[in-house]
């Protein structure tokens, strides 16, 4: 019997160190650690009316960020997570080991700007990725620019990046705690000087240049104290010309009849073409297009309305490229000569297949086609007329994370990589199709030892989806194994095979432990079209979690493992899918991971771009979609029941999925919560919604989750040896 311990949130406590041997068995450890929450006001007179629904909204308080309240109650909560994680003896033997899974090189796909090749390396535990360039491909590295350096603690990062035509000027964006907010900055590459050009208030913008300046979107300035949860309205165009100040930068596109579209502004490789793709939310767009090579300032309609999806891919002289899923769930690619935009002059180059058409790459005479093929990369050289020329080899259950060409290169470099193997950097030539190893990290990882198959399972309503599962190789399926099931389930993203710094993160750990690890490509995402994304959005919105639980009921179905040694993890509108699953069926796992998820349903709309994700949600302003949203809305569905263990995860600067999602939804859980298991939320400081987190943050936030599970599976833990 273990011994039980109570933590308080007040209570400062000193962590143990000691030396761990190599290849170790760390025991679940004797204790049983108890905790008492801090006491979390219930504002009893705030009571919404939704078409005559009466909703109580205990913690609507906690939306301030900046309240006095509010920050004395993250303190208490920050306190109270760091002393339960003090008590898990193998806290510091998970982090030592993620620090030693993380320390190899990482590289970017080099891309050729002016006369030099650049390319972003990390030695492997540096907080941000250094910007590189070299004159030849095997000659030395020169340092250009250094994330690392803009922040002491690491937390400042390197957003969008753009080089000038000819390569001597680099715009860059920054930004500070992890906010979507950023800052454009210039740099002149031939002697090194930092320029004057400074560019407040982006956010949700690329860098598109054009002779001596570039384009790109911001709001105006939020007001004082709203920086964070404000709602960002009136996106807008400009264009900045290199050694000029903000103010006098030229206002290019405005909607002042419609403040929640966004906008943004892409150049051709050629700077020919301005093209504006205007949104209204996270699916469908406008495209206009505005030929810069003559002094007409006006844009021309390509398409007008928001139903399908349409991507620049780039043109030939008068002819643009466009991916669209117009009449193609699966999506094509069209052909359209400014001289004849009209829909009845579009031509097809290549036609709808039975996959998705992921991405396609000019390059002189080639066209590199990226398709999705049951959820990994498969990739093909086609003609500029569409004709197959060649299908390159990948190996395996692999995604191809990014493809550099120029339109005039005989040659493309491939980033990909799967489950079980970092991303690797290869050469492909467009002249024999060889695919040539450039750069392959050495990680202290035995992937050979594992294997990663694809089954398919079937929905709540007959549906079959696919899921990727992985484990050691030999594994017997007796129910016990400690499993970590991860999704997403929306926006038209597709989960694939990734070893990356996010998800797959926690994986290794898990794999080398004797676990198992599970990514089910259900309804909501984008890796079977459009009518995939479309099966998982506003009333539909119950298939996500409906598929997601069905993979957790065919993991245990066929003995992978059990209901006490399953985790669910998910981030963002994937934290939405946990914290739905753990409200619904909180029988069916042991440990839920919600991270910056969105979890008032109600309320989602009235911060920041909040607004834009209704097209996948819908909104509590209309009668039936208040219906369906309060029926599965993670806070609004807590009752007196016993929960998983629960770690929550959120950041202080998180602006775009704000904080109070997780501070409403750990308040009410806690209120909640029956029997012993913990319910905990973590809350990073100068961080946000995950984009530019420093590997140090990773790490740490790493060894807390998986301890955290471990720890409430009642698991020990191999250390630098497999189970």
């Amino acid at each position: 019997m273990r011994k039980t311990i109570w933590i308080l949130p007040a209570l400062l406590l000193t962590a143990c160190t000691s030396e761990t041997p190599q290849g170790a068995y760390l025991a679940p450890g004797e204790t049983l650690i108890q905790v008492e929450y801090p006491d979390t006001y219930q504002d009893t007179s705030v009571v919404d009316d939704y078409f005559g629904q009466e909703v109580k909204d205990f913690y609507r308080w906690l939306e301030d960020d900046n309240s006095a309240s509010t920050l004395r109650w993250v303190d208490l909560q920050q306190r109270l997570t760091a002393n339960y994680m003090k008590h898990i003896p193998y806290r510091e033997a998970i982090k030592e080991r993620l620090s030693a899974l993380w320390n190899h090189e990482r590289f970017s796909a080099p891309k050729k700007e002016g006369t030099f090749y650049y390319m972003f390396k990390n030695d492997g535990l540096q907080n941000q990725d250094i910007l590189y360039r070299l004159a030849t491909l095997d000659g030395p590295m020169e340092a250009v620019l250094n994330p690392n350096n803009f922040s002491k603690d690491g937390t400042a990062s390197l957003g969008e990046i753009a080089f000038s035509e000819d390569g001597s000027l680099l715009a860059y964006q920054v930004s500070e705690g992890g906010s979507d907010w950023k800052s454009i900055y210039v740099k002149d590459l031939n002697d090194g000087r930092m320029l004057s050009d400074t560019i407040k208030w982006v956010k949700f913008s690329g860098i598109s240049w054009f002779k001596d300046g570039f384009f790109y979107s911001r709001y105006p300035t939020p007001e004082e104290g709203q920086e964070l949860a404000g709602k960002n309205e009136f996106h807008q165009v400009y264009y900045h010309r290199v050694g000029t100040a903000q103010d006098e930068d030229e206002l290019v596109f405005a909607d002042r009849q419609f403040p929640q579209r966004n906008v943004y502004a892409t150049t051709t490789p050629d700077e020919r073409f301005l093209a504006l793709n205007v949104v209204e939310s996270t699916s469908g767009n406008a495209l206009y297009v505005r030929d810069l090579h003559t002094n007409d300032p006006a844009f021309s309609p390509l398409v007008q309305n928001f139903n399908n999806d349409f991507t620049l891919v780039g043109n030939q002289g008068d002819e643009l490229y466009l991916i669209t899923n117009l009449n193609a769930p699966n999506q094509r690619l069209i052909k359209v000569n400014i001289q004849q935009m009209a829909p009845q002059y579009w031509e097809e180059v290549i036609p709808e297949s039975a996959h998705l058409l992921k991405d396609v790459k000019l390059a002189g005479d080639h066209l590199l086609v990226h398709y999705l093929k049951d959820a990994h990369s498969k990739l093909q050289v086609h003609t500029l007329d569409g004709a197959l020329k060649k299908t390159v080899e990948l190996p395996g259950f692999e995604t191809i994370l990014d493809i550099e060409v120029k339109p005039e290169s005989e040659e493309a470099f491939l980033k990909y990589t799967s489950f079980i193997q970092a991303a690797s950097i290869y050469r492909l030539s467009l002249t024999d199709y060889k695919v040539t190893s450039f750069k392959k990290p050495t990680i202290d990882f035995k992937s050979e030892d594992y294997e990663v198959k694809q089954v398919r399972y079937t929905g709540y309503d007959g549906t079959e989806i696919p899921m990727f599962i992985i484990h050691k190789k030999g594994i017997r399926l007796d129910g016990s194994h400690p499993t970590l099931l991860y999704g997403y389930g929306g926006f038209n993203i597709s989960i694939t095979p990734a070893f990356n710094r996010t998800r797959n993160m926690l994986f290794p750990i898990v794999l080398e432990n004797g676990g198992v690890c599970a990514v089910p490509n259900i309804r909501g995402g984008g890796e079977f079209g459009s009518q995939w994304h479309k099966a998982g959005t506003l009333k539909n919105k119950q298939n996500v979690f409906d598929d997601f639980q069905a993979a957790a009921e065919y993991l245990i179905a066929n003995k992978y493992t059990s209901s006490d040694k399953l985790a669910i993890h998910g981030r963002s509108n994937g934290g939405l899918l946990v914290g739905a699953c753990m409200t619904q069926r909180p029988d069916l796992y042991a440990v839920a991971l919600p991270a910056v998820g969105v979890l008032d349903m109600l309320r989602y709309h009235k911060f920041t771009i909040g607004w834009a994700w209704a097209t996948d949600y819908g909104t509590s302003e209309e009668k039936e979609a208040f219906d369906y949203l309060y029926a599965y809305s993670p806070i609004h569905n807590v009752r007196e029941e016993s929960y998983p263990a629960t770690m929550i995860t959120t950041a202080d600067h998180d602006d775009r999925v704000v904080p109070a999602h997780s501070f409403k939804f750990a308040s009410a859980l806690q209120a909640n919560q029956q029997g012993d298991k913990p319910v905990l939320i973590r809350i990073e400081s100068s961080a946000g919604h995950g984009a530019g987190v420093p590997t140090a943050k990773r790490i740490e936030e790493g060894a807390d989750i998986l301890s955290f599970m471990y720890y409430n599976m009642n698991e020990g833990v191999y250390y630098g040896d497999q189970k």
